[in-house]
């Protein structure tokens, strides 16, 4: 298959079991890194047999560590997939048809949809889930990651496109490794917070929740996939309200912090 002058970039920790789908999946890359903040399990291995080089740089936070992975890339155009993502044949496809043109152009970045697999099948109604605009395709002198812990995005000023055709997400395998990142994201989120001084505002936490499940259980469609779409909605408000939780401990008591990250890092959820 041809190649084009665009480098994939995924970040690794742990990730054996889904690297290679990821990587086997933009077979038309002329380069793939990967970027590997220190697994335990063969993730390097497989992405080496899989045709990626491997850089290891240790953990900086999901926007640090992007951005530093923009700069072990050759190529100026750069596709950002997760472990757990894939294309499609047919986003594949629109990729090779329409990467020429966007390289001839003054173009930032590209919006991709991304479908989610969630419980082992497809989500069916799930607005979020079912084609949800990222910018994942971005020319490196254009644009460029948030510098935040989690929750990170690209940044860029300037023209975009949207592709049509979409990426797939095996979102968690199981609702144990759900709640395992959930408590991962929720605290490097509040460490932001801390960081930022954000005001703890406890009171808003109980409308916080009810509104969070409001929002996805019913404006954003969950309820029409039944209980897949009750337990996503579920978890996000769980989500949002244990953010705030887990914030108001830290203010309140900020020896928190050292305690709950060395528990997280026995218990490897975080790095």
């Amino acid at each position: 298959m041809p190649t084009l002058p665009l480098t994939l970039v995924v970040i690794t920790y742990n990730e054996a079991k889904n690297i290679a789908r990821c990587l086997d999946s933009v077979p038309f890359a002329a380069e793939k890194v990967v970027i590997d903040s220190g697994s335990t399990d063969d993730t390097v291995a497989v992405a080496q047999a899989h045709g990626a080089r491997v850089v290891h740089q240790s953990w900086l936070g999901f926007g640090p560590q992007r951005n530093f992975a923009t700069t072990q890339c050759n190529n100026d155009w750069i596709l950002a997939l997760d472990a757990d993502e894939y294309l499609s044949p047919e986003l594949a496809a629109e990729l090779q048809q329409r990467m020429p043109g966007l390289m001839a152009g003054n173009v930032c970045a590209v919006f991709l949809r991304r479908a989610t697999i969630y419980m082992g099948a497809p989500m069916r109604w799930y607005l979020p889930a079912m084609g949800e605009k990222m910018a994942r395709l971005f020319h490196r002198d254009r644009a460029r990651w948030a510098d935040v812990r989690v929750h990170e995005s690209l940044r860029f000023d300037g023209p975009s496109v949207t592709f049509k055709a979409r990426f797939n997400h095996e979102n968690n395998p199981s609702l144990p490794q759900k709640q395992l990142k959930v408590l991962r994201y929720a605290e490097l989120k509040c460490r932001d917070w801390l960081e930022k001084g954000k005001p703890v505002r406890m009171w808003q936490t109980p409308f916080v929740f009810l509104l969070a499940f409001i929002k996805d259980y019913f404006l954003r469609l969950a309820f029409l996939d039944g209980w897949r779409g009750f337990v996503i909605a579920q978890t996000a408000a769980s989500y949002a309200a244990y953010k705030r939780m887990r914030y108001y401990e830290m203010r309140r008591n900020p020896a928190s912090v050292e305690t709950a990250n060395d528990a997280l890092i026995r218990h490897g959820i975080d790095r």
